[in-house]
């Protein structure tokens, strides 16, 4: 929630303080003063029910709260969902100082630590202190407001009552939720009408489509849908700036994205000194096919700094975690150094999202979520990317080029990562087209919030990291919890079995992506899986894999192994004379007979991309080598990976 502080004079016609200190038995802090007074229009019409506790006391609070101030329950919970998810976060902040389920911001926080908010090239992104202004009209703590979520859930339905009275719209809890349309746009923070009229709508589409789900603590908070049409007029009452423009901008209209360019220069006097990306012309050569999503690691300043540092690297668009933000930096038809291999790079768009992917939920913001969805959606629509998960891949799907940097290949965006909720807001759930029973391949689909696997070192090395939702399904040797997990040669040569480190992903199917089934015993099923049966529980009652349909390959008759490789470069015979061909070397991991793998791209480009001097007139540089060779994209482990066409046959499920 982001309206700005402003002095409550209207405090006391919106509070009737005495009564919600003692529903909320709000001692600690004491209440600020306030003069009790008779409720006003738009204030609570009479004393809060005492608060519930168990798993409905969260939707009991929405409840309550919208009796109390007038608002409609259906309005409250889906500008709550559209900022938290309903997560109250044990009373940790956001990114911005965004406090429990309504995401009060206490913009005072910000001036304590000397933040100011100001990206680079960018304007000050004021931090509007709707902590402090609800702390006013209820006349309670700001500590309070921090740290328990019912009173969190009285502050918000505060403000958004005092900002539909102000804009002299209808209020009461039987109001028409349409009503409230630009009382919701304002919500968003934006002082621009594009980026206001996008939260606001992405609320509506909440409404309209209901929402349930149980939160980290274990409460469970449903929204039935609600029909409603929203009064979009009444948003020329807030008055906002207009959108602003930029031809260099490759965004969809409403996403409030900015130009923030990284820098193509040289930086010393070799022909190879520069960066931090490659020109191209891109999606014609070469061909766009995916795209990659990282987390920073770093906050966003730092990461904004990086990126427009010549000597550092690039990648296409960051997404900011506390509001959605989006910053592009490269136009989709140049390349960015962002996967940590050249082939990938080459075919992709590089998308990084503020955060640690070892503290998960923390960074990964459901705004952030929704911006970058929007995005993708957008990409892909232009460039004929296929929306799946063969070609929307973590940065931890990435293959490495050679088996030597194989271990050094990155993990994020991590097992914290909600890709179910990511492609449903795509519209591209992946849950959907199932194919028939019987077949033996299988689309992981774990579930998130109550899938709370065993993961380790988050902090410190072997300590167990904070239980949360993740995005996998450990793989064992044998249909037996208590046995080993698989082991992945390219991260323990030495065979032993993977851990369950934060950063290990040797034994982990995760969401989205398919396997060949490779065996069944009661509950447990087995998978192809880096050249290994790889075994999940699967039990009927509670499904973690669903069946889906497509193609398969398997090394074709007589040969006793099939190499795999981490990218598909041309044959030797495809270079221009003189120049000197592109190692194709095989992974230390192999496809024997009898083995399936699920073939994910039957027409995967075989080219390398010749960028290696600054300037894009050199003769024979930022050119685009094709081979005649064919190669297929394949599920094979946790990451992507490569095999030779002549080395495999396709077969039907």
């Amino acid at each position: 929630m982001t309206i700005p502080r402003r002095a409550s004079g209207r405090a006391a016609a919106l509070g009737a303080v005495s009564a919600l200190a003692a529903a909320l038995a709000l001692a600690p802090g004491g209440p600020a003063t306030a003069s009790p007074a008779v409720p006003a229009a738009g204030s609570p019409s009479g004393p809060a029910s005492a608060p519930s506790s168990g798993p409905h006391a969260r939707e009991d609070a929405f409840a309550r709260a919208a009796t109390q101030f007038g608002v409609p329950q259906s309005v409250l919970e889906a500008v709550s969902y559209s900022w938290t998810r309903w997560e109250g976060h044990a009373g940790q902040h956001s990114t911005d100082g965004g406090y429990g389920p309504m995401h009060l911001v206490d913009g005072a926080a910000f001036e304590r630590d000397g933040r100011d908010g100001i990206p680079a090239g960018g304007e000050r992104r004021l931090a509007a202190d709707t902590l402090g202004r609800a702390s006013d009209l209820l006349g309670v703590s700001p500590q309070v407001l921090r740290d328990d979520p019912s009173a969190n859930i009285l502050g918000g339905a505060a403000l958004l009552a005092d900002k539909q009275h102000a804009l002299g719209l209808p209020t009461g809890t039987s109001s028409d939720p349409g009503a409230w349309y630009a009382t919701v746009a304002d919500a968003s923070g934006s002082p621009e009408r594009d980026t206001a009229v996008t939260f606001a709508d992405d609320v509506y589409a909440v409404l309209a489509a209901g929402a349930a789900r149980t939160t980290a603590d274990g409460q469970a908070v449903s929204l039935p849908p609600t029909r409603s049409t929203p009064r979009r007029a009444d948003v020329t009452r807030l008055h906002l700036a207009a959108p602003r423009t930029d031809p260099r901008l490759d965004c969809p209209p409403g996403l409030g994205c900015a130009w923030v360019p990284a820098p193509y220069a040289q930086y010393g006097p070799g022909a190879g000194d520069y960066g931090n990306h490659d020109v191209a012309h891109r999606p014609v050569s070469p061909r766009l096919t995916t795209i990659v999503i990282h987390d920073t690691e770093s906050s966003w300043d730092t990461t904004l700094k990086l990126v427009q540092d010549p000597t550092y690297l690039a990648w296409n668009y960051t997404v900011r975690s506390s509001d959605g933000q989006v910053d592009q930096h490269l136009d989709p038809k140049d390349v960015g150094w962002h996967a940590g291999n050249w082939y990938v790079n080459a075919h992709s768009i590089g998308i990084e999202h503020e955060g640690f992917a070892a503290q998960g939920a923390t960074w990964y913001s459901e705004p952030m979520y929704r911006a970058s969805a929007r995005l993708v959606r957008h990409l892909t629509d232009e460039y004929g990317i296929p929306r799946d998960r063969a070609h929307i891949i973590g940065h931890d799907q990435v293959p490495g080029t050679t088996p030597s940097t194989v271990a050094g290949m990155h993990w994020d965006p991590g097992p914290y990562w909600d890709w179910e909720h990511y492609f449903a807001l795509m519209g591209a759930p992946l849950s959907a087209r199932h194919g028939a029973p019987g077949h033996d391949v299988v689309r992981i689909l774990p579930g998130f919030e109550n899938n709370i696997q065993p993961v380790t070192g988050c902090t410190t090395a072997g300590a167990p990291c904070p239980a949360q939702g993740t995005n996998f399904v450990p793989l064992h040797t044998a249909p037996d919890a208590s046995s080993p997990l698989v082991s992945d040669t390219g991260l323990h040569p030495d065979g032993s079995p993977s851990t369950t480190e934060v950063a290990d992903i040797g034994a982990r199917a995760t969401a989205g992506v398919e396997y060949a089934v490779a065996g069944r015993s009661g509950d447990w099923t087995a998978i192809w899986y880096l050249g290994q049966k790889a075994w999940f529980l699967n039990p009927t009652h509670e499904r973690t894999a669903i069946t889906v349909g497509g193609l398969l390959v398997t090394p074709k008759a007589g040969r006793t192994s099939v190499p795999v490789y981490g990218r598909a470069y041309p044959e030797a015979s495809a270079y221009p004379a003189g120049e000197t061909p592109q190692a194709v070397v095989p992974l230390q991991y192999s496809m024997a007979p009898g083995q399936r793998y699920v073939l994910t791209d039957a027409a995967v480009p075989t080219d390398y991309y010749k960028a290696k001097t600054f300037s894009p007139d050199t003769p024979g540089d930022h050119v685009d080598i094709v081979g005649q060779d064919r190669y297929y994209e394949v599920s094979f482990g946790h990451r992507v990976a490569y095999v030779r066409a002549a080395d495999v046959d396709v077969v039907g499920r």
